[in-house]
């Protein structure tokens, strides 16, 4: 071979492995691009995890939102007409209510009977025991004018759920008389009769206590209750609040004249004792106020002397049960509704088609 041959030869071989190099990095160059749809798809797979995360974090706090609105709406529907706790601050009713108990006050119970002799009722003695409320000269600005009766008085809603408001005037005490009963202090065995029978009040008035110290007689007039303690020597009753009274501790003002308080101000009916856990127990009807003679109809009465005593005032308490109750109502709607959701989610995912 000569060479020019062997020349010739190295140069087709060199062409040959350069041909050879080109395909193969063709081939490798290739590879990715074969793989970029797939790549593509992944990126928004990826995409939408993300994205379902983020819209799965927002529905949790959209839905604990809702949750806590509902709950509050509940809460106020529940305190403003169905139940409402109450916080015992002095000792006018012991035994059968002790100072730091806290009960429950039924405010549907008198749209459906009448008020009973023996109940423990609330009421506002705003206008009968205390001033009347003043009222405050309305705003001159119409804009100020619907908040006060819009969102002010929501507001003011929301923060009495959350703690006692300043300046209440309820008070707590049972009913001995109703609208003609005449209620008199006392027969020779020294109890007080209703309507001329005699009521036994030992099982509810504190160990020791007489029915009164004070003697009286008097008729309940029409829409008006006679209210008394169950700690007759330091509650300051009906008999602390009687004009006709001559003891020095009875001060006459114009809008307190016999005793008595207005039925309207009755706010309801206190029937259980939730607080400390150790006194929970039903405040039931003593068994002497259901006697059949009670009802008959009332005589004429006659003025008598008053005692001097203490006041028992009652503060609304903290809402726990309303609050409780409007989270236990909206509580397991919320978890359903949750479930539902997740339910539907894992049927669409089960359709979309998978990456391979």
């Amino acid at each position: 071979m000569s060479d020019e041959q062997r020349t010739h030869d190295e140069v087709l071989a060199t062409h040959g492995d350069a041909a050879g190099g080109g395909q193969d990095d063709s081939v490798t160059e290739a590879v990715p691009q074969l793989d970029q749809p797939g790549n593509e798809q992944g990126g928004k797979a990826r995409r939408r995890r993300r994205s379902g995360k983020r819209r799965g974090r927002l529905s949790f706090l959209t839905e604990m939102v809702v949750l806590f609105a509902v709950a509050l709406t509940i809460a106020l529907l529940i305190k403003t007409f169905v139940v409402q706790p109450f916080f015992i601050p002095s000792g006018s009713m012991e035994n059968t209510l002790l100072i730091g108990d806290k009960v429950l006050v039924n405010k549907l119970v008198y749209d459906i009977r009448p008020i009973g002799r023996g109940d423990i009722v609330v009421f506002s003695g705003q206008g009968s025991w205390n001033p009347p409320a003043t009222s405050h000269p309305q705003s001159g600005n119409p804009l100020v004018r619907v908040y006060d009766a819009t969102l002010g008085a929501l507001f003011h809603s929301i923060a009495g759920l959350f703690g006692t408001v300043p300046g209440q005037t309820d008070y707590i005490k049972r009913v001995i008389g109703i609208p003609g009963d005449r209620v008199i202090c006392c027969n020779s065995q020294g109890l007080i009769t209703v309507n001329g029978v005699p009521l036994h009040e030992g099982s509810y008035l504190i160990p020791g206590a007489q029915p009164s110290h004070g003697r009286f007689d008097v008729v309940v007039p029409p829409g008006r209750l006679w209210v008394m303690g169950d700690n007759r020597p330091e509650s300051a009753d009906s008999r602390l609040h009687d004009c006709g009274y001559a003891d020095p501790g009875v001060t006459c003002v114009p809008y307190d004249r016999d005793g008595t308080i207005p039925e309207s101000k009755v706010i309801g009916r206190a029937f259980l004792i939730v607080w400390p856990p150790s006194r929970i127990r039903i405040l039931p009807v003593p068994s002497t106020f259901n006697q059949a003679g009670l009802s008959q109809a009332a005589g004429s009465a006659g003025p008598g002397p008053a005692i001097a005593g203490g006041t028992l005032q009652v503060r609304p308490s903290a809402p726990y049960l309303p609050l409780g109750m409007g989270l236990a109502a909206v509580a397991p709607l919320t978890l359903i509704r949750r479930r539902l959701r997740l339910r539907a989610c894992r049927r669409r995912d089960s359709r979309r088609p998978r990456l391979r």
